[in-house]
């Protein structure tokens, strides 16, 4: 799809839409650009199941392995936000870097994630009636459940969620 080109391949973070690292694999794949996408499969429970769910290992992030232009033709992509920088500039990460997260993962060690949200962060509510509502996580507790304020019509409304209801937003 892309012209023969001489420049080096390098190792990119590209960051992803909020839970579009599926789609945005597939869509670079399309492209014909190599991408690698951590996954790990996670048993989520619910009050009457549990499954079996594949996620990936870093929320809204992918890596491609490409030139300066396929990272362009890349940030087309409609799944994909941007780069990660560095000093303003595409942080170009190591080859060792991404084999042992290939090594990890093909060694199905146990992995823990966790998205780190912590008391003041701020966060995008996900789902239910405050969908896209951004807030401030003011409590958490060990059951996995978050409390975050949202500041509406000049009065501060606390909403109790869980962690998948929500997403950190980077500062």
């Amino acid at each position: 799809m892309f012209e023969e080109n001489t420049e080096e391949k390098k190792w990119f973070a590209l960051y992803t839409k909020p839970r579009h690292e599926f789609k945005a694999e597939e869509q670079i794949n399309k492209l014909s650009i190599d991408c690698f996408l951590p996954k790990i499969t996670a048993t989520k429970k619910w009050k009457d199941r549990k499954k079996k769910v594949e996620s990936a290992l870093f929320t809204s992030y992918i890596f491609i392995h490409a030139t300066e232009i396929e990272r362009r033709y890349a940030l087309a992509v409609d799944s994909i936000v941007k780069t990660v920088c560095f000093n303003g500039k595409p942080a170009v990460i190591p080859d060792e870097e991404i084999e042992s997260i290939k090594i990890m993962l093909e060694k199905k060690s146990d992995i823990f994630i966790s998205d780190k949200i912590q008391k003041g962060n701020k966060v995008k509510i996900i789902e239910g009636p405050l969908k896209n509502v951004i807030g401030t996580v003011v409590n958490l507790n060990s059951e996995d459940w978050l409390y975050v304020t949202v500041e509406i019509l000049q009065r501060s409304v606390s909403v109790k969620l869980t962690k998948d209801n929500v997403y950190k937003l980077m500062e």
